[in-house]
């Protein structure tokens, strides 16, 4: 049974940084992309960044490019997302994804690319 476990998030000021992790079990974690959504209330879940695997590949939403950074560490079955000049519109429930395979099939901030998701972490950016 796959399982995805984020932590990391919490409450920080306007301008400061956090970081991700979500703990994957129960598959292969390195043969397979991974993905970050993020939900904020009464909104829409919504794409923030995906990593292929290997890790060659990633993409960013275009409100997050330049701020945020996904990585991988196949060896500990963990996947990160460094936030940096964090923003009070970036407050949200931050979700870790697995995807269907080792690439997307079509457009990888879809939904419908991911068959497993975490159970999600709160960040909450004050200003």
């Amino acid at each position: 049974q796959v399982q995805l476990v984020e932590s990391g998030g919490g409450l920080v000021q306007a301008g400061g940084s956090l970081r991700l992790s979500c703990a994957a079990s129960g598959r292969t974690f390195s043969d397979y992309f991974m993905g970050w959504f993020r939900q904020a209330p009464g909104k829409e879940r919504e794409f923030v960044g995906v990593i292929s695997w290997g890790g060659s590949r990633k993409y960013y939403a275009n409100s997050v490019k330049g701020r945020f950074t996904i990585s991988r560490d196949d060896a500990k079955n963990t996947l990160y997302l460094q936030m940096n000049s964090l923003k009070p519109e970036d407050t949200a429930v931050y979700y870790c994804a697995n995807g269907r395979g080792r690439i997307w099939s079509g457009n990888y901030a879809g939904l419908r690319e991911y068959d497993y998701w975490g159970q999600g972490t709160q960040v909450t950016v004050s200003s």
